[in-house]
């Protein structure tokens, strides 16, 4: 085997002795139409419920049915993930995506019972479960008619109006457990989203999907990530931001300062500095070797924005959710 197939074996192994895909490593498949300038890795993955070891960022078990992704957004944490499988983190990320064609049936063995004991389960923790290939594999969607079955509870981050398409599914998982959407927005400046998220949904149509769910039933809340120093920090982009989200009905509003570690870093000077040179200087002043900005800038954007939260009417509490059938343990 070759040190390249060793890699895609071992990517995202929770151990050494674990493998993600199986021995059939990939099979490459041009996008076509309107998927064409991408290409599709399909892969058979081992297991595809991830265990964090913990819960450092709220949550224990992800799902990601895809790598890479084609919004294509500069500041992506998730780039380096494609340099341990011998692709670039730049145009590779943006355009060859890895596809876990068997991951709905992954997840339906998973979640036997005498397995799984029910734990919430997030999506889009590195990689958009809804970027433009979803519209062509459905895993997703497979995915989640897997967890609904099971009465088990989920969260969804995505940047994409394609989770409007399983409104349905959504609304009658949200009967039977915990389940929430969290949409990421983190400007509604034309030319900052044309910069920094190319292959994204406009934020203004991610803003009404935020009100479509939340009118339809479905929890859903706004990250307002990344706020980006010198592009979309302003406290009138801000205040635009905030006050649309409450319009729509957010459940709850994040921000998120910038952060940019490892080689993301040096994607995110290139791309934004060929439109803005005159801001690198400031990131590299900021950032240095360092992945987040010093607290007192975090902290500080922090509190602009939740004073601006705080100043109309207040975000409304989450609906309350029915609760589970007591033999599923899900708590």
């Amino acid at each position: 085997m070759s040190e390249s197939q060793l890699r895609w074996e071992l990517a995202d192994a929770s151990s050494p002795q674990s493998t993600l895909f199986d021995d059939s490593i990939f099979e490459r498949e041009p996008g076509r139409g309107e998927f064409r300038g991408l290409e599709f890795l399909h892969v058979r993955a081992k297991s595809i419920i991830n265990d964090l070891g913990g819960t450092p960022y709220g949550f224990r078990y992800t799902i990601n049915a895809y790598r890479g992704c084609s919004h294509a957004c500069s500041y992506c944490f998730a780039r380096p993930t494609h340099a341990y499988l011998d692709l670039n983190v730049g145009d590779d990320f943006d355009r060859k995506i890895v596809v876990k064609v068997n991951a709905v049936e992954r997840v339906r063995a998973e979640l036997h019972p005498k397995r799984w004991a029910g734990e919430p389960i997030a999506m889009g923790t590195n990689t958009d479960p809804y970027q433009r290939c979803e519209g062509k594999y459905h895993l997703t969607e497979g995915i989640i008619e897997a967890l609904t079955e099971r009465s088990n509870a989920f969260s969804i981050l995505t940047k994409s109006t394609l989770v409007l398409r399983d409104i349905d599914l959504l609304v009658e998982a949200s009967k039977h457990a915990d389940v929430r959407v969290n949409f990421s927005i983190g400007t509604l400046d034309d030319e900052v989203w044309r910069m920094t998220e190319p292959g994204t949904p406009h934020p203004r149509q991610r803003v009404k999907a935020v009100k479509t769910l939340n009118e339809a039933g479905v929890a859903c809340g706004v990250l307002m990530a990344p706020i980006i120093p010198g592009l979309s920090d302003r406290p009138e982009q801000l205040e635009e931001v905030v006050q649309s989200c409450k319009d729509a009905g957010a459940l709850s509003i994040s921000p998120v300062l910038l952060h940019l570690g490892g080689t993301t870093k040096d994607i995110f000077y290139e791309r934004v500095g060929a439109e803005r040179p005159d801001l690198i200087p400031m990131y590299k002043r900021m950032y240095g070797a360092r992945k987040y900005a010093a607290k007192a800038d975090r902290d500080r954007t922090t509190a602009m924005v939740n004073k601006m939260i705080g100043k109309r009417v207040s975000i409304r509490p989450p609906a309350p959710r029915p609760a589970p059938p007591a033999q599923l343990n899900l708590l």
